[in-house]
């Protein structure tokens, strides 16, 4: 009988975001594609150096063994070939990670393959494939570097998300970016009671709800938290939001503006997802981090100072 993907928690983890490939990548991008076959030929049984992600899926694909069923899946998505990609599954089989399957496309978008496998989660290093995902309705995020150091739990996976544009949607972030704080408060406070629309990140922070349950009564080995700059009166909106989605977040941080790379690091996130590289910049210096993009049709993107 074939393994239904739809009953477990799929990641999809490029090779980047899994192992530090930037060497390889500078070769890519300074010499080209048969420079890059042939670097990655030579080196070939030298196994990658651990990337962001690693300590985050090394703790996702734990829990299989904690729930003594399968409840977490990874799978490596690639614009590799086939070829130029076995050196990622060697890495893999040197770091003992149980991952079997993977999607080499041979430089094509792996967008349309993330519905394919049923992907609840895609995490990159390429802004391009990442946007791509977040237009197809699929929660991604671009990695940061990864920290020099991360004061993680070992006894729990942690992980943190920011509240507007990431669990919710971006409605609320567009009044304030457009009418300013004042604004922002009066409509959350009019509008406490009323539900905040799902957001890029909502499917998966209900599918992590849920995962926590496979291990009650026993404490869950995750731990979920939410770190966001409101702060009261826009705190009771998202505690009631949370109600009405039933789920259960351990944590939550209203900072209302402060800095937010100190409670990540208190909290020891393996990840932590955020839209705004002003918050992202300070947190991945601490914790591993990724940038959750606005669609490309979204109207924060025609408030937004354009890159020179």
């Amino acid at each position: 009988m074939a393994f239904d993907l739809s009953s477990v928690l799929v990641i999809g983890i490029s090779s980047r975001a899994l192992f530090d490939l930037e060497t390889s990548n500078r070769v890519f991008e300074e010499e080209g594609l048969e420079a890059y076959r042939a670097y990655q030929l030579e080196h070939e049984k030298v196994p990658l150096e651990k990337g962001t992600a690693f300590p985050l899926v090394e703790a996702l694909l734990g829990l299989n063994v904690k729930a003594g069923k399968p409840v977490v899946e990874v799978i490596v998505m690639s614009r590799n070939s086939p070829d130029t990609g076995l050196r990622v599954f060697n890495s893999v089989a040197h770091y003992g990670l149980p991952i079997t399957r993977a999607a080499f496309s041979g430089g094509t978008s792996l967008s349309p393959y993330l519905d394919a496998f049923k992907v609840d989660l895609f995490l990159s290093k390429s802004e391009e494939d990442v946007q791509q995902a977040v237009d197809g309705g699929v929660a991604a995020a671009v990695l940061y570097a990864p920290p020099q150091t991360a004061g993680r739990h070992d006894d729990q996976i942690r992980i943190a998300f920011d509240a507007d544009a990431v669990l919710f949607s971006e409605a609320s972030e567009l009044i304030y970016k457009r009418d300013g704080i004042e604004a922002f408060w009066a409509h959350e406070k009019a509008h406490a009671d009323e539900p905040l629309e799902a957001g890029p990140f909502a499917k998966l922070l209900i599918t992590l709800s849920y995962l926590q349950r496979h291990f009650a009564p026993a404490p869950s080995p995750v731990r979920i938290a939410i770190v966001t700059a409101r702060n009261s009166p826009a705190h009771e909106r998202v505690i009631q939001t949370l109600r009405r989605w039933g789920v259960h977040v351990d944590e939550a941080f209203f900072l209302g503006g402060l800095g937010k790379e100190e409670v990540l690091e208190a909290y020891g996130a393996h990840i932590f997802f955020d839209d705004q590289d002003i918050h992202l910049d300070g947190a991945s210096r601490v914790v591993p981090s990724g940038k959750v993009p606005y669609k490309s049709d979204s109207p924060i993107r025609a408030l937004m100072p354009e890159e020179k």
